[in-house]
């Protein structure tokens, strides 16, 4: 009698525990990105998850926008998406909270570019004009810092002139043998491509590293705070497929520059496969996203509040496991 309670107990305890867990691959996970280098490190998983070998049921697309992004967030319609880390912080004030940071995707992506002129070096560029883009966010107080960093102030010692949309850089090389554009990737590469005179002269991340002890953190991976409370083995399971997908990227070049144009991410793939090297995808989490992210996000604070988003990020910004 004892031995038959104990195996009715076994049974019903084994019951329980199936009940509470979880089947991931029946968690459907609306996942967004956007083309350029945010992106780039989601192609091989957009690959899997389209032939049906992710570990959640994905229904991944690409956005238009920023603002696209955040009407989905802000909407419910993504659960998931990878975004500048400016962005992320402006979406937790606007959502009060309602966002949570996954993983850092992509570090300093910016390039000076140029053909007709020789710059060996940032202070070279004294008496110059800079044609950039990103006004009011990540790159003009990027570009501030390093000229400020070697001995350049802007308006006096260099006049920086920005364009709308950063396409619009590959044309004041292309038409304009004195032009000195610091543009992002992918486009610094498009501009090469383009014009076979025009050379990658200066990585900006470099400059960057040369005089701030902070990682230039500019791109990340959200999701909405309801989502990773109510599917929590479910986001965990999301990493693992995005740090494998990010992996791949950097491993298989060729193979990620094929997806990136497939998915419409960076094209052509000619652009996109000497573009990824430059575009410096990483994954962090855990405690070195919060140290790096909260530095750079503290960063950006001091220079313009509004960039994002009015206040730094409380500590449950940052996912914890």
């Amino acid at each position: 009698m004892k031995k038959l309670i104990s195996i009715l107990l076994a049974l019903v305890l084994l019951l329980s525990l199936t009940a509470c867990g979880v089947d991931v691959k029946e968690v459907k996970a609306n996942v967004y990105g956007i083309a350029g280098p945010t992106g780039v490190g989601l192609a091989n998983l957009m690959k899997d998850a389209k032939d049906g070998k992710g570990s959640l049921d994905y229904n991944m697309q690409l956005a238009a926008s920023n603002d696209e992004i955040v009407a989905k967030i802000t909407n419910k319609e993504a659960d998931i998406a990878a975004v500048a880390t400016n962005l992320a912080s402006t979406l937790y004030n606007k959502t009060n909270g309602g966002v949570v940071v996954l993983a850092v995707n992509t570090l300093g992506v910016l390039n000076v570019v140029a053909k007709g002129v020789q710059v060996p070096t940032i202070a070279s560029l004294m008496g110059k004009t800079i044609y950039t883009t990103g006004q009011g966010a990540n790159p003009e107080y990027i570009i501030n810092n390093v000229l400020k960093n070697n001995g350049l102030k802007v308006g006096k010692d260099v006049k920086v002139e920005f364009v709308s949309q950063p396409q619009e850089l590959v044309s004041k090389v292309v038409t304009n043998e004195k032009a000195i554009v610091i543009a992002p990737q992918p486009v610094a590469t498009a501009i090469t491509v383009k014009d076979k005179k025009a050379k990658i002269l200066i990585n900006i991340n470099d400059e960057w590293e040369k005089f701030n002890d902070t990682k230039l953190v500019m791109g990340c991976v959200i999701a909405r705070k309801e989502f990773v409370e109510q599917n929590p083995e479910a986001v965990e399971a999301f990493l693992e497929d995005y740090k494998a997908s990010i992996e791949k990227t950097n491993k298989d070049i060729d193979g990620t520059a094929a997806l990136c144009e497939e998915f419409g991410i960076v094209t052509p793939a000619a652009v996109a496969k000497k573009a990824i090297p430059l575009c410096n995808i990483v994954y962090e989490d855990g405690e070195e996203l919060k140290t790096d992210l909260s530095a750079y996000l503290e960063f950006l604070y001091k220079q313009n509040p509004k960039s994002i988003g009015g206040k730094l990020p409380a500590d449950d910004f940052y996912y914890g496991k």
